[in-house]
């Protein structure tokens, strides 16, 4: 059997504690992401990783999320990247060599979102504005930005930050600045755009 070239090159993102781990194929299908605040969350039915399990292994590792074709891991303050890049490195690159498994078999499956016929069309704009604009754009950071819920009495707009966008000092400036102002330009039922979960 044929082995594929695996290639792995790393990616700063906004967020210093961030690094983002891009390889030349993808991980999971368009639209998807899966972002892994801990160890337990790994292991949780529905959403398993074993690739993130794995990862939490690295002491400096506090988050793992795994989207398109790249992995951005958050690391904890007091390791310095410089001290564990080439090794994190290596553990990627061998373990897709090894075509170890990113997901549990059912993960994919029970979070492919289909779209809602439900959506009313303010929801549906809003839905497409984040789908074509903002995701590329954050992707390209290392991190995801996904639909939470929209207000119709107030006109906000709920998102989940995920990868490199949780806990980065520059989120919110990104969300307020930039997203807020595509989204209220694009949509004019939106006023404002905040954070869930953060």
């Amino acid at each position: 059997m044929l082995q594929r070239p695996v290639f792995v090159y790393t990616e700063l993102s906004p967020n210093p504690n961030s690094m983002k781990f891009v390889l030349n194929f993808s991980l999971v299908p368009d639209g998807l992401s899966f972002d892994y605040p801990s160890h337990a969350a790994a292991l949780e039915e529905g959403k398993a990783s074993p690739l993130a399990a794995d990862l939490f292994q690295f002491p400096h590792v506090q988050r793992v999320f795994i989207a398109s074709n790249f992995i951005t891991l958050t690391k904890d303050d007091d390791t310095a990247w410089e001290e564990v890049l080439y090794d994190t490195k290596q553990f990627i690159k061998i373990y897709f060599e090894e075509n170890l498994p990113v997901f549990e078999e059912q993960t994919i499956s029970k979070n492919t979102i289909i779209v809602d016929a439900n959506d009313s069309d303010t929801v549906q704009k809003i839905k497409a504005v984040l789908e074509q604009y903002v995701r590329p754009a954050v992707e390209s950071d290392g991190g995801a930005i996904n639909f939470h819920s929209f207000d119709e009495s107030t006109g906000a707009v709920k998102v989940l930050l995920q990868g490199s966008c949780s806990g980065c000092p520059s989120s919110t400036l990104t969300l307020k600045a930039g997203i807020e102002n595509l989204l209220t330009r694009m949509v004019p039922d939106v006023k404002e755009v905040v954070a869930e979960g953060v």
